[in-house]
């Protein structure tokens, strides 16, 4: 039986265009002068790609980094005086301190409004201290109590009972042109 490769190396001789590359070498057959090869483009393809995709979602990182400042709150106006009789609580809403024009509900926050006296009131924020779930007035009861984990908290804020470790936040409140205003914070960290 004859070998059918044996004449093969003469036949691959007058496929190629220069020497068989010998084993090792660097050269692995491509001309310099080719210009770049599909894969090479592909390759500075995605690492561009890449590189425009990090630079995209660092600006809004960099753009906080830099250009942040602390709010420091805005005053809304949230009822006139005389639509809260003395001694009542009631939810009060206001447009969120610092709302972004995608937010929709969710840049709307509140607060529990009481009026103390003829020119006194209170204004307690709507989150509980210990997880920042939104507690309920009960008028009975006189107290704010939380569905997450059974917290409550005397009329005043202070802790009545369960796992909340501070009272509930209180925020600013002013009289101004008979509207009663708070001033707005950010929904609060516990433990911050």
């Amino acid at each position: 039986m004859e070998n059918e490769f044996a004449d093969a190396p003469d036949r691959l001789e007058g496929c190629r265009d220069g020497p068989v590359p010998a084993p090792g070498s660097q050269d692995l057959g491509r001309d310099p002068r080719a210009g770049f090869g599909r894969r090479r483009f592909l390759a500075l393809l995605s690492i561009g790609a890449g590189g425009v995709a990090a630079l995209l979602a660092g600006i809004p990182v960099l753009g906080a980094f830099f250009f942040s400042e602390p709010d420091e709150g805005a005053w809304r106006p949230v009822a006139a005086v005389d639509d809260l009789p003395v001694g009542s609580t009631a939810k009060v809403e206001f447009v969120d301190p610092e709302p972004l024009p995608w937010a929709g509900a969710s840049g709307r926050s509140a607060a529990w409004l009481r009026r103390e006296s003829e020119t006194e009131f209170v204004a307690f924020s709507l989150y509980c201290s210990h997880t920042g779930c939104p507690v309920r007035w009960e008028e009975g009861a006189e107290l704010f109590m939380c569905p997450c984990h059974g917290g409550a908290f005397y009329r005043d804020g202070t802790v009545a009972s369960g796992p909340p470790p501070v009272p509930l936040e209180r925020h600013p409140v002013r009289i101004r042109a008979g509207m009663v205003e708070v001033r707005t914070i950010g929904v609060p960290i516990p433990g911050a």
